[in-house]
């Protein structure tokens, strides 16, 4: 199959990290479904990774709490893909685990640098691409302050051992607190064509004007809500297309700031998923597709 996800364009990330806007997320690898769910082969997940390689992704999305029963997400990116030539990996902290192995709490700012060393060692590097700071749970974003905890990344960053900060699951209010400490170089929040949430538009926008990548997690539902519209029945139909590829090509066509980090653990859904970088949708499409 003839697939290459550089045919939906790049993105300069941080002005300086040009990534192919489509990318891959690690989040399956250790478990059929995040935290819980089966957990999966490991050799699959090298797999898997190398794939995505070969078909262009070059931006890996992943967190040292991506983790299942043993498997780690950083593990299998490291026996996979190291030394990383020409990849940007991107990781997440904040989030602290339970006894469970589901993040429970989150870090308070003193823990923050132990949570980058770890990072740094299980991947085999010396330097991060690109650390995000993790606030909350999967609810609306917003409602607590973020400047302490990204003023220790920010540390971090001059400090030589990360090139480029974000944040995660943030309104646009702590988008600007964090802003006033530090460059952010990109946005992770949840956001799909059957989700979208109050403040989703005016985020959007700010990365926009400031030269922000904005990377949707959970951008094909995450498995809490289904890609079902008869809308999105139609297009899929009128492309010879998957509800998967119409989804991730709204994305893309949505802004050019837009970066989708599709996971998953088969290599079957990876290559659909990254067909999608080709597919181009037409303002009939994307009318219809917004009503």
């Amino acid at each position: 199959m003839n697939i290459q996800t550089n045919t939906a364009g790049s993105f300069p990330l941080g002005g300086d990290l040009k990534i192919n806007r489509l990318g891959f997320g690690a989040m399956r690898l250790p478990a059929s479904f995040g935290f819980s769910g089966d957990v999966r082969d490991p050799e699959e997940g090298v797999a898997v990774l190398r794939r995505a390689v070969e078909l262009g992704a070059d931006h890996i999305d992943s967190a040292g709490f991506y983790a299942r029963e043993g498997v780690r997400a950083h593990d299998l990116i490291r026996r996979a893909l190291h030394p990383y030539d020409g990849l940007a990996v991107a990781t997440k902290v904040g989030p602290l685990l339970g006894d469970d192995g589901v993040p429970s709490r989150q870090a308070p700012p003193e823990r923050l640098r132990e949570l980058v060393e770890a990072d740094m060692e299980a991947l085999g590097v010396d330097r991060l691409d690109l650390v995000y700071l993790r606030v909350g749970g999967l609810g609306v974003p917003g409602g607590e302050p973020v400047g302490e905890r990204f003023a220790v990344l920010a540390g971090l960053r001059e400090e030589g051992l990360i090139r480029h900060l974000g944040l995660s699951h943030v309104d646009p209010a702590q988008l600007a607190e964090a802003r006033e400490v530090a460059p952010v170089a990109a946005v992770q929040n949840s956001f799909n064509l059957m989700n979208t949430r109050p403040g989703d538009a005016e985020l959007i926008a700010e990365c926009e004007r400031s030269g922000i990548a904005f990377v949707p997690f959970f951008p094909l539902g995450g498995g809490f809500q289904p890609l079902a519209a008869a809308g999105l029945d139609r297009v899929a139909a009128r492309h010879g297309a998957t509800r998967n590829q119409v989804a991730l090509a709204w994305l893309l066509a949505r802004s050019p700031v837009m970066l989708p980090i599709p996971g998953t653990g088969s290599l079957a859904h990876l290559e659909e998923n990254m067909a999608a970088a080709d597919l181009r949708l037409t303002r009939e499409d994307l009318a219809g597709l917004a009503a």
